[in-house]
């Protein structure tokens, strides 16, 4: 067990209430749909390279009748990067001991109408302290009225805090949800950002914000389309449109690269697939 401090136990709890308050929100989607689909819990610990206890979480995974797949998962691992890794990461260039907790969620729907989503938010600790995360809609039949209210409401979590954030954010999301040997976006975008330091309380409230907003309007979008008919020629091409989805997680994701290269869970790490996708 990792000795935390009071700024890393507050993160931990956050991400933990946050995963427990989003669970039970899509479980009630299930009911709401005639499922008794609910999410398996399944914890998992680590060890650092050294030998010594480097902490773990808790996958969780739903496969359901409007989620045909969703995983939520919690993470709060500690120990030493590798001496390749640590000059990638920020602040471990000098010193690759690290600390790092969060919550990742990827949701693959059923109804090729209802768009898959991600969402991450992260703290982790080397020499600096900092704050990363984002979330972005990934629907294979985009809807105009979807993408704005997604937006729309990322963008009034950042203005309460900065109003550079969404511009900002929104852009970094653009640039990386690109799949670069496609030459395509992944999805309609949402917001991205990355090492947020030096001001705990204001960072962590923003961060708390944009969970709140995921929350918030993810749910309504769901529950908008999840009863819309679909066809066979709208699921085909939602299978194909997860293989891009499938091509950026495993090439450029960081958070996967992240997971692998600190010893993480492997299935928690690549909960992010569809359970099916197609190539021609």
């Amino acid at each position: 067990m990792i000795e935390l401090d009071d700024q890393q136990q507050a993160a931990r709890d956050w991400f933990e209430q946050l995963r427990d308050r989003i669970c039970a929100e899509f479980e009630a989607i299930e009911r709401e749909a005639g499922s008794d689909a609910a999410f398996t819990f399944t914890p998992w610990d680590r060890d650092d390279a050294s030998g010594e206890p480097g902490g773990g979480g808790v996958r969780g995974q739903m496969n359901g009748r409007v989620f045909e797949k969703v995983g939520v998962n919690v993470s709060t691992v500690g120990g030493t990067f590798s001496e390749e890794f640590a000059s990638q990461i920020h602040g471990a260039e000098a010193d690759p001991g690290f600390f790092a907790t969060g919550i990742s969620l990827v949701a693959h729907m059923a109804n090729p109408h209802v768009p898959a989503v991600h969402m991450n938010t992260r703290f982790l600790a080397t020499t600096k302290r900092w704050f990363g995360g984002g979330a972005d809609l990934n629907p294979a039949i985009a809807y105009a009225a979807d993408t704005e209210a997604f937006h729309a409401r990322l963008r009034a979590a950042c203005a309460a805090h900065d109003p550079t954030f969404y511009p900002r954010f929104s852009k970094w999301a653009e640039e990386y949800f690109w799949l670069p040997h496609r030459q395509v976006a992944r999805g309609v975008g949402g917001i991205f950002y990355d090492h947020l330091e030096g001001h705990f309380d204001a960072h962590f409230a923003f961060t708390r914000d944009v969970g709140e907003a995921f929350l918030d309007t993810f749910p309504r979008i769901v529950r908008g389309r999840m009863n819309q008919e679909f066809s066979d020629a709208d699921m085909e091409r939602l299978l194909e449109f997860r293989g891009r989805y499938v091509e950026f997680n495993l090439l450029y994701d960081r958070g996967t690269l992240f997971g692998l290269k600190t010893g993480g869970n492997i299935d928690a790490i690549l909960m992010s697939l569809p359970p099916l996708a197609r190539w021609r």
